[in-house]
């Protein structure tokens, strides 16, 4: 027995390499800071150019994966959007505190490798890094025949940046006042799909005209450059990415931990996007489809407060990313976001603590 009979195609391998390549060259533009290329044992980064504009560099780094939402990706057959997810869900995480990325390494594991299929997951994650500024430095894929399902596919990644130690965001500079600015979301992004998988098991159902399978593989929302790009006159005092735990989880984490502060939501300050109360009323199992199914979901999310707390806790609800600035600049801010094309509003306030971390008035 050979190790293609044990089930690992090197050749595959060497194919799939192969079709890399290309994707990732589109992530270097030229970048004098990359000393090696795709091939090595280890990618290298120079940061020498920051010992010369920073005072102090911090290196601020990131590790994520997709979830289950691979699993819809697989019964959807479309696979260039993951890749997207696997990058944001890193680099959002690494933003908050201020930091800009630098490079991106992933991670694919599978069960019987393709080189088309593997091909387009990369495509995905080079695309991710073109738009957040980073370079795609290296990677593996992991053929696993035996432990990972023929046809099933994992990814994580892990995002590095880099932030002067002056500039580090983290919440301590978030007074009583400050205002709080919610950026859109492009649907549930990463987060939530163990239960969207249970309550919405039809991924052919119809919504809005496309299947709903489609638009859940929506990729999540990259807010790299529109944040970095603020202008510099504007001071953010705190930054949060709406990921697992929604609301509930993430906003308090703006705070520090010796904080006694808390965030206050204003409820109807922004649109629930529909596809949220769609998956409200598959968690209280309507048995409808299509706008019917919505319009209950709309009515349970505005009066059932169980099933409202449930979904903040678990999904971003059409906001993606939170800021905390003062008040004052939040018209610029707001303007600033909406000239991109990332809608943006003020949902809320940072007071006293009351005791909770969180609350919605």
């Amino acid at each position: 027995m050979d190790y293609k009979q044990a089930g690992v195609d090197i050749e595959e391998g060497y194919r799939a390499v192969g079709k890399y390549r290309e994707h990732i060259a589109k992530t270097l533009g030229g970048n004098a800071a990359v000393l090696n290329g795709i091939g090595s044992f280890a990618g290298m980064y120079s940061l020498g150019e920051f010992f010369e504009s920073m005072e102090e560099p911090v290196l601020v780094s990131g590790t994520d994966g997709v979830g289950t939402k691979l699993d819809i990706a697989f019964k959807m057959e479309k696979f260039d959007t993951v890749g997207i997810d696997c990058v944001a869900m890193c680099v959002n995480d690494v933003i908050c505190h201020g930091a800009r990325p630098l490079f991106f390494l992933d991670y694919i594991a599978c069960g019987k490798l393709s080189a088309d299929m593997a091909a387009e997951i990369v495509k995905g994650v080079a695309a991710g890094c073109t738009e957040t500024g980073s370079v795609l430095l290296g990677g593996e894929t992991a053929e696993m025949p035996g432990f990972y399902e023929a046809g099933k596919y994992d990814i994580a990644g892990f995002s590095v940046g880099i932030v002067d130690r002056k500039k580090i965001v983290d919440g301590a500079k978030i007074r009583e006042g400050d205002a709080l600015v919610g950026i859109a979301s492009s649907g549930p992004h990463s987060n939530g799909f163990s239960l969207i998988r249970k309550v919405l098991p039809d991924l052919h159902e119809d919504f809005g005209g496309m299947p709903i399978g489609m638009a859940l593989l929506e990729p999540t929302r990259l807010y790299a450059k529109p944040v970095l790009t603020l202008p510099e006159k504007i001071e953010i005092h705190g930054m949060a990415h709406i990921t697992g735990g929604g609301f509930y989880e993430n906003i308090p984490r703006i705070f520090t931990k010796d904080s006694s502060l808390s965030a206050v939501i204003r409820e109807n300050s922004w649109e629930i996007p529909p596809i949220f109360a769609r998956i409200a009323a598959g968690c209280f199992n309507a048995g409808s489809s299509g706008p019917l199914a919505q319009k209950l979901g709309a009515e349970l999310l505005a009066t059932n407060a169980d099933m409202k707390r449930q979904m903040f806790n678990t999904f971003n609800m059409g906001i993606g990313f939170v800021l905390a600035l003062d008040p004052g600049d939040v018209r610029a801010v707001v303007q600033h976001f909406d000239g991109i094309g990332f809608p943006a509003w003020e949902i809320g306030c940072v007071e006293s603590a009351d005791g909770s971390e969180l609350r919605f008035v």
